[in-house]
């Protein structure tokens, strides 16, 4: 029989992945604070990641979910062009959850902080009713090198650096055939499972904008349909606040989209371009930049794609025709 948890239990777990000493704190975790040595800007973004709403046991790995939790949070630092640096793991356990269970859930969170040399600082354990976890993370970012969204002009190229729709192809065929659908949806369960934030191509992205006008930059996090009008700085308070009125001509050729997405489309009677618009969950990053900016981008990120110009005309086409009914993901729609 296995022991029962503790706090203690899970703390010396978690250890055994995560250092306690990094060259970003001062104080590590076990403190009543972490104190963190900071450069003089730095990026900062917070995910819930909660069972059954962001993700199901029934064919996440404990090491997929630990992964994945962590893995969306580096994705909102790379569209800011930033390295992270250091995190903060709330965790809701229920009932269920055993030492064994959380050594993996801890094992792929760790590998992939590992990976972008991230150190955990801190954050708080609890009892909850499902598998809650909230995750902060900072990175840094230089000064001259920021990246937000709301920066383009009309007549910018629109481009990805990632795939589209494939993620939301992994969702459906896990939801319907559980991990089953690994064997004939490979790349696409690898999308929903486990994303791989665009960290070096963000911080090239930033880099390239030092000496001119830097691109517009997001990660693609509620499907293209849903992020590219708030890349834009479409939303109507953004909007007014700017005096802007920005659109969207978007060319995307079936042949641009993942083998999966399109297969997957055509076998359920969709449109692939509109099942790709949808998305959601991508952590690919969107982005324009100057005409004259993108023939050096594409050299230095050859997974860039450029996908279209931005318009003055304040409404988005795709290949000719209006989204129209074309949405992305909403939490509360």
């Amino acid at each position: 029989m296995a022991a029962p948890l503790s706090e203690d239990s899970i703390l010396a777990c978690l250890a055994q992945y995560f250092p306690e000493s990094h060259a970003s704190l001062l104080v590590g975790r076990g403190d009543d604070c972490a104190i963190v040595r900071q450069q003089e800007a730095q990026c900062i973004s917070t995910d819930l990641f909660l069972e059954d709403v962001h993700f199901r046991r029934r064919y996440f790995s404990p090491a997929e979910i630990g992964y994945k939790a962590l893995a969306v949070n580096i994705s909102d630092i790379a569209a800011c062009g930033g390295r992270p640096s250091c995190f903060t793991l709330g965790l809701g356990l229920p009932q269920g959850i055993d030492l064994p269970w959380l050594d993996s859930f801890f094992s792929g969170m760790g590998a992939l902080a590992a990976k972008h040399r991230m150190a955990l600082v801190g954050g708080d354990l609890s009892r909850a009713p499902a598998l809650h976890i909230c995750i902060t993370v900072w990175g840094d970012v230089q000064p001259d090198c920021l990246l937000t969204r709301g920066n383009g002009m009309a007549g910018d190229a629109l481009f990805i650096v990632g795939s589209l729709g494939l993620a939301r192809v992994g969702l459906a065929v896990l939801e319907a055939e559980g991990n089953a659908a690994r064997v004939h949806w490979p790349a696409a369960c690898a999308a929903h499972l486990t994303p791989v934030p665009q960290v070096d191509a963000g911080i090239m992205l930033a880099r390239a904008g030092r000496n001119a006008r830097p691109p517009a930059l997001m990660d693609v996090s509620d499907g293209l349909a849903r992020d590219l009008p708030r890349l834009l700085g479409m939303s109507p308070g953004l909007a007014s606040m700017q005096g802007k009125s920005l659109g969207a001509e978007l060319v995307l050729p079936q042949g641009m989209l993942p083998p999966e997405v399109v297969r997957y489309a055509q076998q359920q009677g969709l449109n692939p371009v509109h099942e790709a618009l949808r998305g959601g969950e991508d952590y690919a990053l969107l982005g324009c930049c100057a005409q004259d900016m993108l023939p050096p981008l594409q050299s230095a990120l050859p997974r860039l794609m450029p996908i279209g110009i931005v318009t003055d005309s304040g409404h988005i086409m795709c290949n000719g025709q209006p989204l129209g009914a074309v949405h992305g993901f909403d939490h509360f729609a």
